[in-house]
């Protein structure tokens, strides 16, 4: 009995050891140290103490850090050291294979090492087990659950070789090859773009498996990659047949028991302005001369709610896009073909439905009254952009006069908005000019002018009314729920980054309150308009900035100055909109008591992460067309401005395409770059070249990877000034 209690007094004494060793798992310790923390004084104790700590190492629980100092073998830090706490989040993951966990609540990025990802992926919404934190090193952790899976459909290459089947995806961020196994190829060719689907992933696989379920075709074909990205994202890239059946059914004809119950505006002058090849037309404006000299203004919306019923396949659809997406030589609709084109789309000389916000405004601009209800118009004339804008810079043209009208009427709600503190944000759009091929040939940079700000004046008009409308303290729908377009304030952090970075340029801003904040942005792009780093700055000043949102919870429009702002225009391409429409026809129109807010809120979150999506993807398109474009120019020269310092090498975004590449450090021959990371620039060791964000250099395009749609380029010369190294400098 008393041999019993000794070992397991023995037991006890050894599992306090390892117990304080979890407690320290990046504190290496001697017996002495051990000794002084479980109170030992006596030599025969710490004697024993020493003993255990050697068995342990032998039994490898203990690994000797340093002589006679150990630490907790990591495979037992779970067992003995404190519990873990756990955290959830979404994955980072990279293409090394090691991951970051963004946190789902306000934190730190946790560091998840290569063999601690488990079988995640990413976009995966994960749970963590954090590991015990070290004094100076990042918050790290391990994956021990997937509790959602971002996507389980990839675009990849199709690779056999020697009877085995991969597919290498497209991602960067996807580290792994999927496996497919014999009898899933689908038919798919070596080489082939294809897209496969997870199927499973055995515990004792290193590679997921997968079955292909399309093949795109061969790699490099404009309409190949064009798909790839789409499915990449797991847009559809077809209507189902319940929809196609649907839109098929439904009658141009607008019957005269509609029309009754509408306020007629077909003998109104009425125009759209948009794009020269736009196909809907989902906005139109009209102008009434009034007897008292005022003016009354429409802004017509395709009332796409009449055709597309709660429910319905259309709808069901419709609600899953979320929003039309444009890529470089495309568009793929939220909406049929035959809706967005043709029934909904306000085609000039036919009769259409619209929801409409009626305006009548004096001369300075200001709104003396307004309706919101549904109407039937009838286009006078469908008008380019281009055509508009040669009017206002003085050539003639059809009906110049009340074009002239509307110019004069949303310059002066242009002025008043500015005024009131909108942020007059700038940016450049590239274009692409294509062949049959879909290849381009020659690009250009879209600019906003001011037939274009014409549109968007009244469009920001009527939107903001309609919330208004629903919102505004004196509203009786106020409690109501509706559908908002919010955007927060600026990230205090990337804010304070933003304002470093222009201090570094030789700018300043004032950020004492919102009113002189939005005075400092736009001043700051009056005084960068024209200079090298011009397009740096406008594009980090956007990405300072919130992202805009849809939700039913109004916080206002920040960068708008918008109290109350929501998105009603584009119903034909934007799902919210049609859910706006639906609940101010449910409220002002039927009576109808409050929708649910639960509901609205789901949609609302979906829709904006569509958006997300939707964006990605164009911004893929134009990436790819960017490196097609420069394949054909490999060993040109171009002009370009620094864009981007990094820890691979210097950005350059060249002046014409705006196609962005990078210049590797290894190609810098010159001289041994470091990188000063605070002050945005690299400096050379020996002969003190700094190269700095906003420069600009010339380049040769050295190599284009269509596939990765990256961009190589090497320095021809800059506009640096040389500086000479000591050790050449002659002294007399």
């Amino acid at each position: 009995m008393a041999k019993k209690k000794v070992k397991n007094s023995l037991s006890t004494f050894v599992n306090t050891i390892l117990t304080i060793f979890g407690e320290h798992p990046f504190k290496p310790m001697n017996y002495k140290q051990i000794a002084k923390i479980m109170s030992v004084r006596d030599a025969a104790g710490k004697d024993v103490i020493y003993q255990i700590l050697v068995t342990l190492h032998k039994e490898g629980k203990l690994i000797e850090d340093k002589p006679y100092r150990y630490l907790l073998h990591p495979d037992f830090i779970h067992e003995y050291g404190p519990k873990p706490q756990f955290v959830t989040g979404t994955v980072d993951m990279k293409s090394t294979g090691k991951a970051y966990v963004i946190p789902d609540e306000e934190g730190e990025d946790i560091f998840i090492a290569a063999n601690n990802t488990g079988k995640a992926l990413h976009g995966d919404k994960v749970k963590v087990a954090m590991f015990p934190k070290r004094k100076t090193k990042k918050t790290e952790g391990e994956i021990v659950e997937i509790i959602q899976r971002a996507k389980t459909d990839f675009v990849g290459i199709f690779s056999l070789s020697h009877g085995f089947a991969f597919v290498i995806s497209d991602r960067q961020t996807m580290p792994l090859d999927i496996y497919v196994p014999k009898g899933k190829y689908k038919n798919a060719k070596d080489g082939q773009k294809v897209i496969v689907h997870l199927t499973d992933w055995p515990d004792n696989a290193r590679n997921p498996f997968g079955e292909v379920v399309k093949v795109l075709g061969n790699p490099g074909e404009n309409n190949v990659e064009m798909q790839s990205i789409l499915a990449e994202y797991e847009y559809p890239l077809d209507f189902p047949k319940a929809v196609e059946k649907e839109a098929k059914n439904i009658s141009e004809k607008i019957k005269a028991s509609e029309i009754k119950k509408r306020r007629d505006f077909r003998d109104v002058f009425t125009v759209t302005i948009d794009p020269h090849d736009a196909k809907d037309f989902d906005d139109a404006l009209s102008l009434r001369y009034l007897n008292n000299g005022n003016f009354e203004v429409g802004v017509h919306i395709a009332d796409v709610s009449h055709y597309v019923q709660p429910g319905s396949a259309i709808d069901e659809e419709a609600q899953q896009r979320g929003t039309s997406v444009y890529l470089v030589d495309r568009t793929i609709p939220m909406l049929p073909e035959k809706l967005c084109n043709m029934v909904c789309s306000l085609r000039p000389d036919e009769e259409k439905l619209a929801f409409s916000t009626v305006f009548e405004l004096n001369e300075n601009a200001d709104i003396v009254n307004t309706w919101i209800g549904k109407t039937v118009i009838k286009s006078n004339r469908r008008y380019a952009y281009e055509e508009v804008q040669n009017m206002i810079e003085g050539a003639d043209g059809d009906n110049k006069k009340e074009l002239m009208t509307l110019n004069d009427l949303a310059t002066k709600l242009r002025a008043k908005r500015m005024q009131e503190g909108c942020i007059n944000f700038h940016s450049e759009e590239v274009k692409f000019i294509l062949d049959e091929n879909g290849k381009p040939i020659d690009t250009y940079v879209k600019v906003q002018k001011e037939a274009n700000m014409l549109i968007e004046d009244f469009m920001l008009l009527a939107n903001k009314t309609i919330a208004e409308t629903m919102a505004k303290p004196s509203s009786r729908f106020k409690d109501y729920t509706f559908v908002f377009r919010i955007h927060d304030e600026p990230n205090p952090e990337k804010l304070y980054n933003f304002i470093q970075l222009v201090s570094k340029l030789g700018y300043t801003m004032n950020i004492s309150s919102r009113e002189k904040l939005v005075k400092s942005y736009n001043a700051l792009f009056d005084a960068v308009d024209g200079k090298g780093e011009k397009n740096l700055v406008e594009s980090v000043a956007i990405r300072t900035m919130a992202k805009a949102i849809y939700s039913t919870n109004n916080i206002g429009h920040y960068g708008l100055a918008f109290p109350y702002y929501t998105h009603f225009t584009s119903p034909i391409r934007r799902y919210p909109d049609l859910m706006v429409h639906r609940l101010i026809e449910r409220y002002l129109i039927e009576n109808q008591p409050s929708a649910d807010r639960d509901e609205y809120e789901s949609l609302c979150l979906h829709a904006s992460e569509m958006e997300k999506r939707a964006a990605e993807m164009e911004r893929e398109s134009v990436k790819y067309k960017q490196a097609e474009y420069l394949q054909d120019q490999i060993g040109k020269v171009f002009d370009g401005l620094i864009s981007g310092i990094s820890k691979w090498g210097i950005y350059v975004e060249l002046k014409d395409s705006k196609c962005e590449g990078l210049i590797r450090y290894a190609d810098l021959n010159d001289d041994f770059y470091y990188l000063d990371e605070e002050n945005f620039r690299v400096i050379g060791q020996d002969y003190g070249n700094i190269y700095q964000l906003g420069d600009e250099v010339k380049i040769q395009v050295k190599s284009v990877n269509l596939i990765k749609k990256q961009l190589d380029f090497t320095l021809v010369s800059s506009n640096t000034p040389k500086k000479k190294s000591k050790k050449n400098i002659k002294y007399r």
